[in-house]
């Protein structure tokens, strides 16, 4: 028998075998000699609620050993759901943050290796031009997508003012980020960003036990957005016309130090960093009169604000600004349909034996030379992307003329499992089985057998009625069994088929991290709104004051 040593509502001694004991026979237990009911009873134990789980799990089992102290505490039972409301809610966090994290790496995974996209679209990584960017290996790639796509994830999460997960999410996006070459790191501004975002979240929840790894991080900071932007932000004017876009980060990143220092006892060395802020902030100010007149012009408020703030209020700059920002959209739309048409076609051309997506530029070249396209992006698809092997295959005739008996073969299997498909929708939707085959091989593609089959149902009601009948066995169909006149075409060359790969996904996670990445531009980490930043750095230097350099910081 071992011991417990119980206190709170009852105190005293229980004996009890822990390999035979639930948490709901010592829950009754406790309440019997409590003199209450079982539900108002909460058991603690090493700083953790006991759970009662499926009730068969043994105290054993939960890590309860023998003389282990247990604090009982009474509830009222609303008290008590409550408190299971909010365990429930954190086990959902916890699985929602799991599922960002897993989202991110299969999404980095499949478009940072040059795999065939499952999606109709392709994550590159582009500069603040819009430029795609290929930084060093394809693991550094990877761990940049990677990084970005949690580190939007968790900007939006800021925006809805959810530090706590904001922070969850920050980490996994820093950790993300260690995996890549530092010197492929020392290029870019993103993660001396994460880190003033860090930083931002510790100030937001108030928690002094942060203090010293926020000075650490702001150092870090501070010496990587002096680097990506240069001295006096000197390269980032450069790229940005004269432009200021980073004013914004530069006062966050002097608020946070500021808060720092005071809470450290700097009060000088405060002073100087929320002064500074203090100034940015002025110029971040948008005056009325310039706002309503570029609103005027047909921009939208978020839009004009942005530009003024990054224009340093120039009405003339900020305005050519929204243009440039305009035409880039635009260009960007074109791009992206242009992307989404190209990996519609590589779908057809299938993976090569290693799942990568045959190369367009590659194929280009070899069509330009003279040769079929399908032809050629099957020789590139046999030999991985290498011209020269691709090219000797092609000229070689008979290396030529079975690659051409592969290709039709393909194609007949496509057609038939289109046909296939086809025939199992509109079967779905109630047809005869046999009508639907004939109606198929009269029309073509589906849209003009269904309309085949409703101009016949329409014309002789007794054929659409023996058709209901016969379609009897399969009567209900869920309103989401939408029919999709497009048939998806599923690589068959080399490798598991994508339908398989589709199944293993989360599709819900992976839409909501590619959208978040979708409404951003290469400005979007500039891009914020400063009143918190304003009143935190007013507090802090009416607190200054009012201090006087005490050697003393009162706690936040």
């Amino acid at each position: 028998m071992a011991k417990l040593k119980i206190a709170g509502t009852w105190a005293g001694i229980l004996e009890v075998e822990l390999e035979e004991w639930t948490v709901p026979m010592l829950r009754e237990e406790v309440a019997k000699r409590s003199s209450c009911g079982a539900e108002s009873i909460n058991l603690i134990c090493a700083g953790k609620v006991l759970k009662d789980g499926d009730g068969t799990e043994k105290l054993t089992q939960l890590g309860v050993k023998n003389n282990a102290k247990i604090l009982a505490s009474r509830v009222c039972v609303e008290e008590g759901k409550s408190l299971g409301v909010e365990l429930m809610a954190e086990e959902e966090r916890s699985n929602r943050l799991s599922r960002v994290k897993a989202a991110a790496t299969a999404l980095a995974k499949r478009h940072a290796d040059g795999s065939l996209p499952i999606e109709d679209f392709n994550i590159e990584l582009e500069d603040q031009s819009g430029k795609t960017v290929h930084l060093g290996s394809e693991t550094d790639q990877r761990a940049v997508m990677m990084g970005l796509m949690l580190h939007a994830n968790a900007k939006q999460l800021i925006r809805r003012e959810n530090y706590k997960d904001a922070l969850e999410v920050l980490t996994m996006g820093e950790e993300a980020f260690s995996l890549c070459n530092s010197k492929v790191i020392e290029l870019i501004d993103n993660v001396p960003i994460l880190q003033i975002d860090m930083v931002w979240c510790y100030f937001m929840l108030r928690d002094i036990r942060w203090l010293s790894v926020a000075g650490a991080r702001l150092e870090k900071a501070r010496e990587g957005i002096e680097r990506a932007h240069g001295k006096d932000s000197s390269r980032v004017t450069l790229l940005q016309a004269g432009r200021h876009p980073e004013l914004a980060i530069h006062l966050r990143l002097e608020l946070l130090e500021g808060v720092v220092a005071y809470h450290s006892g700097q009060f000088d060395k405060s002073r100087k960093a929320l002064t500074s802020a203090q100034a940015k902030f002025s110029q971040l100010q948008v005056p009325d009169e310039a706002l309503s007149l570029v609103m005027s012009m047909g921009f939208k408020e978020h839009d004009s604000k942005r530009a003024l703030r990054m224009s340093n209020q120039d009405i003339g700059s900020a305005v050519d600004f929204l243009v440039e920002e305009k035409a880039k959209r635009a260009r960007k739309r074109e791009e992206d349909l242009k992307r989404k048409n190209d990996i519609k076609e590589l779908k057809k051309y299938g993976m090569t034996p290693s799942k990568k997506a045959v190369d367009l530029k590659i194929l280009n070249e070899l069509v330009s030379i003279g040769f079929e396209k399908e032809l050629a992006a099957e020789a590139l698809r046999r030999n991985e992307n290498d011209f020269q092997q691709a090219l000797d295959n092609l000229t070689n005739p008979e290396t030529n003329s079975a690659m051409q008996v592969d290709i039709e073969s393909r194609k007949r299997k496509r057609q038939q499992r289109a046909s296939e498909a086809a025939i199992e929708q509109l079967v779905l939707m109630g047809f005869e089985r046999s009508r639907v085959v004939a109606a198929l091989q009269v029309g073509g593609t589906m849209e003009q057998a269904m309309h085949l089959l409703l101009s016949q149902s329409e014309s002789n009601p007794s054929v659409a009625a023996d058709s209901n009948l016969e379609s009897e066995p399969n009567p209900t169909i869920s309103a989401d069994n939408n029919w999709n006149s497009s048939i998806p075409i599923i690589p068959d060359a080399g490798g598991p088929s994508t339908a398989s790969e589709v199944e293993e996904r989360d599709v819900e996670m992976e839409d909501e991290l590619a959208d978040e990445l979708a409404k951003g531009d290469a400005l979007t980490d500039y891009d914020i709104e400063v009143t918190k930043e304003g009143e935190a750095i007013s507090e802090y230097l009416a607190i200054l004051e009012s201090a006087g350099n005490s050697e003393k910081a009162p706690c936040c």
